[in-house]
C-alpha cells in the first residue's frame, strides 16, 4: 500500500500557493486554540509517525510557531527507560494525555510499542497483536472523554532519507541529531512498511491515519496544518462568556 503511495505532493499542488495558505492557516489556528483552552470542554492529541528524518521535529516547529505555548504541548517518545519497561506499555503514555483545553503532541508515540518492537523482534506477533487490542482501547477511552485523535504518517521516501542523514554529518546546524543507529534501522525499510501498514489497517478504524507525502517539507506542513484547522473548525470550540450571577 505505502510503496503505491507518492511520497512527493500532486502535480496539482503549487509551492507558493501552498506556502501562502499555511501562513493563513497557522494564523488562524492561533484563535482556534485560544477558542479551545478558554472553552476548556475538548482536547486535540496530535499522533505524529514516520521513519528517521521524515521531519517530524520542523513539522512541529513550523506548524505550531504562532500558538500560544500555554496551550500546546509536546511529549517525545524515545527508547523506554528501565522504570518505563518495568510496567506496561502504555503505562509511560497516560501522564501525557492532553487535559482539557489543551493540543497535546506526540512525536512518535504509542505506536512505537507495536513497530520498532515489532521489527525487531523484541516481543512476540502474539504480544503485537494485544497491544493492538489495547491500543484502540486506549485511544476510544480518550475519544470518550473528549479528545479529537488525529493520526499522520509522514511519508518519506528512503532515497530522501538517505539524503537527510547525510545532512546529519555535513550541516553544522544539524549534527546535533546525528545517530549512527539511524542508518541501520533504514535497512530494515521493508519490514517497518509491513509493521506500518498493519497499524493503519488494524488500529482505530474509526480514527483514519492521514499519510502525508513528505519529501517536499513545504507541502507537508501544508496538509498537516490544514487538516488540524478542519478538525478544529469541526470542534467550534466557543468562548464561554461571563459567568452567571
Amino acid at each position: 500500500m505505502l510503496a503505491e503511495i507518492s511520497t512527493n505532493p500532486p502535480v496539482s499542488a503549487n509551492k507558493e500557493a501552498c506556502k501562502k495558505k499555511t501562513e493563513d492557516i497557522t494564523e488562524e489556528l492561533d484563535e482556534l486554540q485560544n477558542r479551545l483552552y478558554a472553552e476548556g470542554k475538548q482536547s486535540i492529541l496530535i499522533v505524529l509517525q514516520g521513519m528517521d528524518a521524515s521531519g517530524k521535529d520542523g513539522l512541529i516547529r513550523d506548524v505550531f510557531r504562532l500558538i500560544n505555548p500555554q496551550g500546546v504541548r509536546v511529549q517525545s517518545f524515545k527508547k523506554p527507560t528501565e522504570e518505563e519497561m518495568d510496567h506496561e506499555f502504555l503505562w509511560r503514555i497516560h501522564p501525557h494525555v492532553p487535559r482539557k483545553g489543551m493540543i497535546q503532541i506526540f512525536n512518535r508515540s504509542h505506536y512505537e510499542d507495536v513497530l520498532i518492537q515489532r521489527v525487531h523482534a523484541w516481543v512476540d506477533i502474539d504480544t503485537i497483536k494485544r497491544r493492538y487490542d489495547h491500543i484502540n482501547a486506549f485511544e476510544r477511552l480518550l475519544q470518550e472523554n473528549g479528545t479529537r485523535i488525529l493520526k499522520f504518517y509522514l511519508h518519506v521516501s528512503q532515497k530522501e532519507q538517505h539524503e537527510r542523514l547525510a545532512e546529519r554529518m555535513e550541516i553544522p546546524r544539524k549534527m546535533w541529531k546525528y545517530n549512527p543507529n539511524d542508518m541501520k534501522e533504514s535497512e530494515h525499510w521493508d519490514e517497518y512498511m509491513q509493521a506500518y501498514e498493519d497499524v493503519f489497517r488494524i488500529c482505530s478504524p474509526d480514527i483514519p491515519w492521514t499519510i502525508v507525502p513528505s519529501d517536499k517539507n513545504w507541502y507537508k506542513e501544508y496538509l498537516v496544518a490544514r487538516t488540524i484547522y478542519d478538525a478544529l473548525k469541526d470542534m467550534n470550540p466557543q468562548y464561554p462568556g461571563l459567568p452567571e450571577g
